[in-house]
Order: C-alpha cells, then structure tokens, then sequence
C-alpha cells in the first residue's frame, strides 16, 4: 500500500508540473490585448459609425483622422514629464489609486481602462487635434482630479478653475499611446468627468496680399470715430507694443502660454491697431482699450490655451471680445462662448479664409457670435473667404494697409475684417453705452447694404457694415 501511495504521489507530481510548464500566452493580463474588437465588435446603429471601416487606418496611429504633432509648439508647451514618472493603470476597479493619501473617490470604486473599454462607442474626432491629451471638465476638488487620472493610466498636465466654463478644467496626457477617441468613451463613464474633448488645434485667419479703406467703405466718418475708454480683449500673437501706432492703446496684456518664446509678432500688432490704433496708421475706434492676450505662436495654438485666453478676458470687464482664429466645432469652445454672451460681452471672430468648400470655421459659427467675412475695396468678397449660413457680416479685409512688427504692412484676411468690426462697435458702444449686445447685433443684421442675393445669404451674410445707419437704428 505504501509502495502504491508513493507512485501515485508521483504521478500527480508529474502532472501538476506539466500544467505548471504550459506556455503563459493562452491567458493576458494586457490591458490593451483585443482593445479595438472590444470597441466595435458590439456596436450597432450610432455607436456603430464610429467604429474603423474594414480598409480604414486605425485611429491612434500614423493614420488618425485629424491629429497633429506641431513638434515646436507642442514640446514647448506641454512637455512630457519622464518616462518612468508615468502613473499605471490599476489592475482592478477596486485598486485603491496610487496617492492613497488622497481618499477614497468622490463618485465611486476606482475602475482600469481594461474595464471601461466596452462601456461606450469611441468617439469619432472632427479636425486637427493634440494626439496624446484630452481635456475634460470635473466636479470635485484635486483629489477627485489625481484619482480619475490614477483610474485612468493618465497624466495631469495642467488644471485650472474655469470662470467661464463654472468648473474644474484639466488637461490630461495620454502615456501610453490610446486614441484619444477611445479615452474620452472611457472617461465618460467616471461621472464626476462632465465634458470631454479633444484638446484642438486653432490657426490665424489671415491671407497672403498687397490705404485703409475701411473708413469710407462702413460709412465711419473718421474724423468723428471713438471707442475712447470701450473695453475690448484681443485673442491673437503677441504684439510689438513699441510700434507708434499703439502707443497708449494697450491698457494690459496677457501671456496664455508663457513657456513658448514670442517670435511672432505682426499679427496681432495689425488687429490691435486696425481696431485703435492711433497716428498715421489710425484704426476705427481711437480711444478704446485693448486688453491683449497672446495664445497664438506661429498662426497656431491649441483649446486649451484659448480657453485660458478666454478666461482671462472675461475677467477684465471688457465689452467686445475679437477672436481672429478659426478651428474644429468643440463643446467646451461652445460653452465658453455662450457663458461670455450671457455675460453681455460681444463677441466677433473670422469667418475663416479656407475657401468656399471649407467646413464651417469655429468660433464663428457659435450662436452668438458674430461671423465676419472679407471684401475688398469695391465690395467684391475675398476668394479665400469660408461660406455659410454662419457667415453674419462683411467688412473690409483685402489688401489694407495696417501696423505690423516691421512697421507696417498691406494686410488680408477674414481675421482684419472682424477686427474692423470690432473696432466699429466700440464707436456705437461709446455713443450709445446702454446698447446690449442683441440690440447692437440686430441693428448690424438690420441695416448691412445688401451685395449678395437678397437677403442674408452665405457669401456676404446680411450684407455690408453700415455703421452710420446702425448708430441710427433704435
């Protein structure tokens, strides 16, 4: 009996160090092992769009619709922190997160990326956007913030409390290499994440061209022109604020992205001055003042730079925000901009000098904001210009002579014409302070000289600014 106990023992032996020896690749612990089957396999209807096609390239990679590295702008500005400085996953919806200092989460069991990856279809991204950041307002306080980027496998690159926005605003980086896409249908399942987007890219709106016209062509009488102490914030470059043609305009400026050195600067020193600039190179509202922010490097910058800009400006009292820029439609751009509405202020930007076939340009689409397009000195509109139901207003923005860092230069662009529209409101604010920003909107709408097919139509919006018949208009 001992001699058979003894051979039995040996065979079970045998065989547990067989199972012991069977190769550790039938089962993964990868939490990105199957990642894209497990987004789309189950998909139906809505959530089934957007899922990749078969012949479709991958979203995350090379080939991601829409994403941009702009090496020089986005090392500068947003620096990865060292490779093993990068947080890990949590291997269990229970784990407690890696600063276990902070406390147990606001809103529930912590919960991996391997668990959140069927919870909601990944979101398919419009236009040009950071690859590896997201940016997401949360309620709750810091903890709450270390806690869902410890949850997630995210880094904290920046957080802020936004005035415009009524929350917590952070930006997240992506270490390790998910689609932004897949991380935003994954943080939509924290609730305590309330909107999620991708940090998008924004350019300048200005066009290549060849004495400033403006004056005679809105019907602005520039001898009598003033927007002396009307509160105007500029979202753009950097300024050269030695050229004479600002001397005294500027009342404070603002640097969104401080990291980045300034190189240029002609851009916004030629918006700030078609609006108040003063001497040989006067712009349409002498007086006013301008409260520059710089979030703009090299034409680009990125939401969430804007959003800070933003912010700032709401924050100076201002009456007319200029936004000069175009980009992709992105909610939080959206909310920001109805908040600042509500706020009273008014708001302009460019319509976009992306062609006639060109998506619609963002802000200027924006209920509420007031879209401009360019024509020239015979009311002829620009080429370049965006068309569309969003476009508002035209003024001129072909070919004008305005300030630059090297002086001065001949300037063209949507971005000019609303700077020019900037400038003309400040003179019906300076006449007529009590005017709100749906009176003055209204008036432009009502008495713009119609150049197009009658009525408002897509190229020239409602027409041509007549600033002496909206000044008229009560």
């Amino acid at each position: 009996m001992a001699a058979k106990a003894v051979i039995r023992f040996a065979v079970l032996l045998a065989a547990a160090m067989t199972i012991a020896a069977m190769p550790a690749s039938a089962q993964t612990n990868d939490p990105n092992a199957g990642q894209t089957r497990t987004d789309c396999t189950d998909a139906v209807g809505a959530a089934a769009a957007d899922c990749p096609k078969d012949g479709d390239e991958a979203e995350g990679g090379a080939g991601e619709a829409g994403a941009v590295s702009l090496p020089a702008l986005i090392v500068d500005l947003f620096p990865n922190p060292p490779a093993a400085a990068a947080p890990v996953p949590t291997p269990r919806p229970s784990a407690p997160p890696a600063d276990t200092q902070a406390g147990p989460p606001s809103g529930g069991a912590i919960v991996s990326p391997t668990d959140l990856v069927a919870t909601a279809p990944r979101r398919a991204i419009a236009g040009e956007f950071v690859p590896d950041e997201v940016l997401v307002t949360i309620d709750g306080d810091v903890a709450a913030v270390q806690q869902i980027a410890a949850s997630f496998g995210l880094e904290v690159r920046s957080q802020r409390q936004s005035r415009l926005l009524g929350t917590t605003l952070v930006r997240f980086g992506i270490p390790d290499g998910r689609p932004v896409g897949t991380v935003l249908a994954q943080l939509a399942a924290d609730g305590r994440t309330q909107r999620r987007e991708p940090n998008h890219v924004y350019s300048l709106q200005q066009a290549a061209g060849i004495v400033n016209y403006a004056f005679e062509r809105i019907q602005l009488d520039n001898k009598k022109a003033s927007g002396e102490n009307v509160r105007i914030a500029v979202i753009d470059t950097g300024i050269d604020d030695t050229n004479p043609a600002l001397a005294g305009v500027i009342a404070e400026q603002f640097d969104a992205m401080p990291d980045v050195p300034i190189e240029k600067r002609d851009h916004g020193t030629s918006i700030d001055g078609l609006i108040a600039g003063v001497g040989a190179l006067e712009g349409m509202a002498p007086g006013a003042r301008i409260y520059h922010a710089r979030a703009f490097e090299d034409g680009r910058s990125t939401m969430d730079v804007i959003l800070s800009a933003l912010d700032w400006a709401a924050e100076q009292n201002v009456s007319i925000i200029n936004m000069s820029f175009v980009g992709p439609k992105n909610d939080m751009l959206a909310t920001a901009c109805r908040n600042a509405r509500g706020l009273g202020i008014i708001l302009v930007a460019a319509a976009g000098n992306n062609g006639p076939k060109a998506p619609y340009g963002y802000p200027a689409a924006y209920p509420g904001v007031i879209a401009v397009t360019a024509t020239d000195a015979k009311d002829g509109l620009m080429q370049q210009a965006n068309r569309g139901a969003y476009v508002f207003i035209s003024a001129p923005g072909v070919e004008m002579v305005a300030p630059s860092g090297a002086g001065s230069d001949v300037v063209t662009g949507t971005s000019f014409a609303a700077a020019i529209v900037s400038g003309a409101i400040a003179n019906l604010i300076h006449a007529s302070p009590e005017r709100s920003a749906n009176d003055i909107e209204k008036a432009l709408a009502a008495t713009a000289r119609d150049l197009g097919p009658k009525g408002r139509d897509k190229d020239f919006g409602y027409g041509l600014l007549d600033i002496k018949a909206a000044a008229a208009k009560k």
